[in-house]
């Protein structure tokens, strides 16, 4: 099976609620990032993705690890995906850009009720920020 490996970014509004990203051509919403460049870093990745498809800069040093997980990937069938996830401030406001056709903000407590959301998401990434939370 196919590895996809990436890294997605965790932008938290005043609210609460966290930042969520449709590609161009999709139907599934999942958080902003892409996959590294050669000999990038995964916080260098994070850093440059968030710049490419959200026109919002963060050096890398300002993203804090939340973890490493591994499942399936929301749009390659019989692909699995490996992304290492950072929580990122929001320095300003986002704006879709590249590939990047639609921004949507989530109440985690409201994660179980849509259909839409990747699979990293729902299983790995709203649960460790609904531990954070206490």
């Amino acid at each position: 099976m196919p590895v996809i490996t990436v890294t997605a970014l965790c932008l938290l509004d005043a609210h609460g609620r966290l930042l969520l990203v449709r590609k161009r051509g999709t139907s599934v919403f999942m958080q902003p990032g892409g996959k590294p460049e050669p000999d990038e870093t995964p916080a260098r990745t994070g850093s440059r993705e968030l710049q490419e498809e959200l026109g919002l800069t963060v050096r890398p040093e300002e993203l804090t690890l939340l973890g490493t997980w591994s499942g399936p990937a929301a749009n390659e069938a019989d692909t699995r995906l490996v992304a290492t996830v950072f929580l990122c401030p929001l320095a300003g406001e986002p704006r879709p850009a590249a590939e990047i056709e639609e921004l949507d903000w989530l109440d985690l407590g409201a994660a179980g009720l849509r259909g839409d959301l990747a699979p990293l998401l729902t299983d790995y990434v709203v649960p460790a920020l609904l531990s954070l939370r206490g």
